[in-house]
C-alpha cells in the first residue's frame, strides 16, 4: 500500500524501506567497528528486542513486547485520576505525557526504592508538587457577613426602585385612560349624542351609568397610586439630624429607666462579623507525585502492573540470549544499544546494567549504550544511509521493480527487514462424519436372537 502511494501518487523514482531501530543503531555505530549487538527499541506502542549479527538482523530471534509510551501515559492518567477524583478534567493525556518525561525515573532496584518511599523524610525530600490551572474566584462561604448584609440591602433597594417605577408607569396609564373617559363624558354634556354613542361602542360600554361607574373607580385608583408614589418618595429621603438626635434621646431614656442597660452591654451584644478563613484554591489544585514517579516506567520491566500477561524486558532479553551459544552471547552483550522515546527516563541505563549483571555468568563483561538522540537518531540514520547509497542499487526498489514485482517487493540492506523462513505446523481438523464400524466375523456368526417368555 505504501509503495503504491509513493510510486503512483508522488511519482517517486525509487524507495527503500528500513527499521527505525536499526537506522539508529547504524547512526550511533558509524565510527565503531562493532556491527554485532542487541538493540532494544521502545516506542510509543510497543518494545522490540532485535539481535544484530555481523551487521544483519536475525529476524528469527526477534521479540516484541506490547508495552510502550502510550501505556505509560494512560497508566499515569488512571493513577492520578483515582488519587484526585476532583480534577478529572485537568488530568489530560497531554499533561500526563509532559509529567512522564519530566518527573519520572527508573530505579536500579524497584522494591528497594519502594521501601525508601515509605519513610516520611524521604517522601518530603523527593515528592514533586504539580500546580494545576484554576480560576481564582471567591467561594460564597468565604464572604463576610457584613458584605452579605450589604448585598441584601442593595438588592432590596433595587427591588424597591423597580416597584416604584412600575407604579409610576401604571399611574400614568390609568391617568391617560381617565382623561379619555372624562372626554367622552364631556361629549354627552355638550349634547353630541352620536359621537358619545360611537365612543361608548369603542370603549365596549352600554350606557352612561356604566361609564360614570368606571370613571369613579378609575379615579379612586389614580388617587391611591399618587399617594403610594408620594410615600415612596418620602421613604427614599435621607434621615434628618433631628431624627438621629431623637433616637439618641430614646437610648438615653432607656438607660435611665433600666440601670442594667449600659453601654458596655450594648458593646458586647453587638454582632461581630463571622469572617471565615479564606479557602486556598491554589493548594486545592495541587497534585503530589510520589511513588507514581517510579511505578509508571516500571511497566516496561513488569507488564503485570497494568494487567498484561507478558514477559518483561529483562526476561525477553534473557530468552533471546539463551538461543545462542556462549560465544555469540558474549558478542551480543558487548553492545546493548537502547533507542526510542520510551527509554529517555533517567536511570534506565543503570537499570539495564543491573539486569544484565544478574542474568550473565559471574565475571563476564557487557556494555550498555544509549542513543545520542533516542527520538531523532532513526531519522538521522536513514538520512545518512540514503546519502551514502544514493547512487547504488542495493536496497532500493525502483519503479521498474515495483511494476514487475508488485507493491510487496522488498530489497534487503543493513537496516532493513529480512526474509525469515519460519515453518509453522499445519493445524489438523477433526472430521465431523460418524466413525465407521466394521462388522467382524464373530459378529456375523453370532446373531442376536429374541427370547419370548
Amino acid at each position: 500500500m505504501v509503495s503504491e502511494l509513493l510510486f503512483e501518487c508522488y511519482r517517486a523514482p525509487k524507495v527503500s524501506f528500513g527499521i527505525d531501530a536499526l537506522y539508529s543503531f547504524c547512526h550511533n555505530n558509524q565510527k565503531s567497528a562493532l556491527n554485532t549487538g542487541l538493540v532494544v527499541s521502545s516506542g510509543y506502542h510497543c518494545t522490540h528486542v532485535l539481535p544484530v549479527l555481523k551487521g544483519r538482523l536475525d529476524a528469527k530471534n526477534c521479540k516484541r513486547i506490547n508495552i510502550g509510551g502510550f501505556h505509560a501515559v494512560t497508566y499515569l492518567q488512571r493513577l492520578l485520576q483515582l488519587k484526585y477524583p476532583g480534577h478529572l478534567s485537568a488530568i489530560t493525556l497531554s499533561r500526563m505525557e509532559e509529567i512522564l518525561h519530566e518527573h519520572c525515573y527508573v530505579p536500579d532496584d524497584y522494591m528497594e526504592e519502594l521501601q525508601k518511599w515509605r519513610c516520611p523524610d524521604y517522601y518530603e525530600e523527593n515528592v514533586h508538587k504539580m500546580q494545576l490551572p484554576f480560576s481564582a474566584k471567591l467561594l460564597a462561604s468565604a464572604v463576610p457577613s457584613e458584605e452579605k448584609q450589604e448585598r441584601r440591602q442593595q438588592q432590596l433597594r433595587r427591588l424597591q426602585e423597580l416597584n416604584a417605577r412600575r407604579r409610576e408607569e401604571k399611574l400614568q396609564q390609568d391617568q391617560e385612560r381617565l382623561d379619555r373617559l372624562l372626554y367622552v363624558q364631556e361629549l354627552l354634556e355638550d349634547g353630541q349624542v352620536e359621537q358619545f354613542h360611537k365612543a361608548l361602542v369603542e370603549l365596549n360600554m352600554d350606557s352612561a351609568e356604566e361609564l360614570q361607574s368606571y370613571i369613579h373607580k378609575l379615579g379612586m385608583a389614580v388617587e391611591q397610586g399618587r399617594q403610594r408614589v408620594l410615600g415612596d418618595a418620602i421613604d427614599s429621603k435621607p434621615q434628618t439630624p433631628e431624627a438621629v438626635g431623637g433616637e439618641q434621646d430614646d437610648m438615653e431614656g432607656m438607660s435611665e429607666m433600666d440601670p442594667i442597660y449600659s453601654e458596655e452591654q450594648t458593646e458586647t451584644e453587638k454582632v461581630t462579623p463571622n469572617v471565615q478563613t479564606m479557602f486556598n484554591m491554589a493548594e486545592y489544585h495541587q497534585m503530589y507525585l510520589g511513588t507514581e514517579r517510579i511505578r509508571v516506567p516500571e511497566i516496561i520491566f513488569q507488564p503485570s502492573l497494568i494487567g498484561e500477561d507478558q514477559a518483561g524486558l529483562a526476561e525477553a532479553m534473557l530468552y533471546i540470549l539463551d538461543r545462542y551459544p556462549q560465544e555469540v552471547q558474549q558478542e551480543l552483550v558487548q553492545n546493548v544499544f537502547l533507542t526510542g522515546g520510551n527509554v529517555m527516563y533517567p536511570g534506565v541505563k543503570g537499570r539495564m546494567e543491573k539486569e544484565l549483571l544478574q542474568m550473565r555468568p559471574f565475571g563476564s563483561t557487557f556494555q550498555v549504550s544509549l542513543a545520542s538522540n533516542p527520538v531523532l537518531d532513526a531519522w538521522h540514520g536513514a538520512s545518512s544511509w540514503g546519502l551514502q547509497n544514493a547512487e547504488c542499487e542495493e536496497g532500493w526498489v525502483s519503479r521498474k521493480d515495483y511494476e514487475e514485482m508488485g507493491g510487496e517487493y522488498l530489497k534487503e540492506h543493513v537496516a532493513s527487514n529480512c526474509f525469515a523462513d519460519i515453518h509453522l505446523p499445519k493445524p489438523t481438523f477433526r472430521s465431523s462424519a460418524p466413525p465407521v464400524i466394521q462388522e467382524t466375523e464373530s459378529d456375523s456368526l453370532n446373531p442376536v436372537s429374541a427370547v419370548q417368555s
